[in-house]
């Protein structure tokens, strides 16, 4: 190496500062110095740099006043636009923003009634309320964004389906329905099946907190407490009791005539509500509902079932249309039983005949025929034209008017007494004796009119019983020329089985006509029991009258010659009559078949009990009212002397005659 030192590396010196120009002030005369021109604004928004000469480039910045004043101008108007959206919300719509949220957060639900039941006489229940369920549904919680799945509806309906025995499909578009949160999927099922869903939503839940992936799609099925009416003797006095209907209100019978007071006053719960469950600290709001009153009927179970059994038996013996039977307290008007053949089934209303529906005792209207001629024995009684010992020929056939009248048999002139007429049920005897109301037709006819309108002929019985008929009663300037002859032995005028029960015990209560009744009184929520009202009382013939009618009834039954032979009962005075007459027909209105029936009451001597039955064309043997009423009468009118504990009254029988020798 050399020992020579290395050549040193020049370094360049350090640049100058540049001073900047000093300012000098121009002295006399001399011209000032030309100020700089201002840089372009492009150049200090990023143009052309500027260059000073003999220094460095310079950038400017712009001013941001503009960007800010814009900034601002967007935020106030941001500003502005929720500040009046603010005012619109609380101060102009508040009101209905609040409704809405209300409606979202808190839940009202009724509080349904217990509806009262029905009993007979004794206590014994005949309707009754059962704890039931109403199955319902919040659809929100079947939407894909609460369950997670898009066919949630379709699967809660598969499963719900064969439980509620409704169809899949309604099912499901229930739990479609959009903007409620109540569907009702099926109304007072039993507890059972409601405990079944239950079962059923505990295991999808069990396998969904096992599986994430299992959805529970019956979350959002719900029970409403509510209750199921049941009648646990099945169809016994199914057409006095009626139904109710699937909105719980009474659909006939006495459900519908005192549905009001059966019913009672629903209640109401408001309280909040989180996923379609109460929030328990939100606290709530109840109305209690108030229970609907008992209502105790006149009716005796036990007569009600023998009355019914014996009139269905017939009616499936003779193949008639259909059968009536009414059993009533002489003395109070009460009734005691009111059967109907064929009847229905309350509970099961799906198998029932439509036809069976409803109470045909009050409901259909027909012509009476023979029983109606105490109506004409009596006016003729009262009126003083004859006395039950009184003559009457009778001829085989009788012109009268338009028409030649016969009696249901042939014979050769009968020479029978009034009380004769009555027991062999002559026609012919009874125009005759009827003609002798009057000076003249016209005037005997309005006579017989105004006492058929005191038994309660052409008026509804005062039951107020839904559907009720009143008959058919003409005034008698209407009634035709063979009217003025039938209507007197019971052809031409029509009546219900209510109202033909009714002339009997009149005739039984000493000639005072008691208004029927069916309701003995309520029992409300308090447990008082308010009795029903009085029946009203008229007096329709006299008491002399009554009893001798009663007599001459006795006729009918206890004498050989009487048409009611049949309804005798030993160890007891029977009073009764006979009826056989033509039957319109309600399809055709034409007369076909036959109108068969008997009524009366017992002891003759010391009345208890009326019994009415009637039977509708009957098509396998007798057709006659002695033959096939008459041990219906029998049957039904024993068993309710030994139910009410009558005793017979050990007195003979009047035995008034029959015939006269001319």
């Amino acid at each position: 190496m050399s020992d020579r030192e290395p050549p040193r590396r020049r370094v360049p010196p350090p640049a100058r500062p540049v001073r900047p120009a000093t300012r000098q002030r121009p002295g006399p005369g001399a011209r000032p110095a030309r100020r700089p021109s201002r840089p372009q604004a492009g150049a200090a928004r990023g143009g052309p740099r500027s260059r000073r000469p003999g220094g460095p480039r310079t950038i400017r910045l712009g001013s941001p006043r503009p960007r800010l004043r814009l900034v601002g101008l967007a935020l106030t108007l941001v500003m502005l636009v929720f500040v009046v959206r603010l005012l619109q919300v609380q101060a102009v719509d508040a009101d209905a923003y609040a409704a809405k949220a209300a409606q979202n957060r808190y839940y009202t639900h009724t509080l349904a009634a217990e509806r009262g039941g029905i009993t007979d006489r004794n206590g014994v229940e005949l309707a009754i309320s059962v704890d039931a369920n109403d199955i319902t549904a919040d659809p929100t919680l079947f939407t894909e964004k609460a369950t997670g799945v898009p066919d949630a509806p379709e699967q809660a309906a598969a499963l719900l389906a064969p439980i509620l025995g409704e169809d899949a499909a309604d099912l499901a578009a229930l739990l479609r329905k959009k903007d409620t949160r109540y569907v009702l999927l099926a109304r007072r099922q039993t507890p059972e099946v409601w405990k079944q869903i239950k079962d059923l939503k505990a295991t999808l839940a069990a396998k969904a907190t096992k599986d994430p992936g299992t959805v529970n799609v019956l979350a959002g099925v719900l029970s409403d407490p509510s209750s199921k009416r049941v009648y646990p003797n099945g169809d016994l006095a199914a057409g006095i009791l009626g139904w109710v209907n699937a909105e719980g209100k009474g659909g006939g019978g006495v459900e519908q005539q005192l549905d009001k007071e059966l019913a009672g006053k629903d209640g109401q719960i408001r309280y909040a509500q989180s996923g379609g469950r109460q929030v328990p600290t939100a606290g709530s709001t109840e109305t209690p509902a108030v229970a609907g009153s008992d209502v105790e009927l006149t009716l005796d179970r036990d007569i009600q079932w023998a009355a019914q059994n014996a009139i269905t038996e017939q009616v499936e013996k003779s193949r008639a249309d259909r059968g009536y039977v009414i059993v009533q307290d002489t003395r109070t008007g009460e009734i005691l039983a009111m059967a109907n053949s064929p009847g229905f089934d309350p509970n099961d209303l799906s198998s029932a005949d439509s036809a069976a529906l409803g109470n045909a005792a009050v409901q259909d209207a027909y012509e009476p025929g023979s029983t109606a001629k105490v109506m004409s024995m009596a006016a003729v009684l009262e009126e003083g034209a004859a006395t039950p010992a009184t003559h009457v020929t009778v001829p085989n056939r009788l012109h009268r008017g338009d028409r030649l009248f016969q009696d249901d048999v042939d014979h050769p002139t009968w020479y029978l007494t009034l009380n004769g007429v009555l027991a062999k049920s002559s026609n012919i005897g009874t125009i005759l004796a009827t003609g002798q109301l009057g000076r003249t037709q016209k005037e005997a006819n309005r006579v017989l009119h105004s006492y058929l309108r005191k038994f309660g002929i052409g008026e509804k019985t005062g039951l107020d019983f839904p559907g009720e008929t009143k008959g058919i009663l003409a005034p008698p300037s209407q009634w035709s020329t063979s009217q003025q002859y039938t209507i007197p032995f019971g052809q031409g005028v029509s009546v219900n089985a209510m109202q033909a029960a009714s002339v009997y015990s009149t005739i039984a209560n000493g000639g005072v006509r008691v208004e029927p009744t069916l309701v003995r009184g309520t029992k409300g929520a308090d447990g008082r029991f308010t009795p029903a009202d009085k029946p009203e009382k008229t007096r329709v013939v006299s008491e002399k009258t009554a009893k001798t009618l009663a007599r001459m009834l006795e006729s009918v039954v206890d004498d050989e010659e009487g048409t009611g032979t049949k309804a005798r009962i030993p160890g007891y005075r029977v009073a009764g009559k006979t009826g056989t007459a033509n039957r319109v027909d309600p399809a055709t209105g034409k007369y076909k078949g036959y109108t068969s029936s008997f009524a009366g009451f017992a002891p003759a001597d010391q009345p208890r009990v009326t019994v009415y039955c009637a039977i509708q064309n009957a098509t396998e043997g007798s057709y006659f009212g002695g033959q096939i009423c008459g041990p219906v009468y029998k049957e039904v009118m024993e068993f309710a002397l030994k139910t009410l504990q009558v005793p017979p009254t050990g007195a003979d029988p009047a035995r008034l005659p029959v015939t006269f020798k001319p």
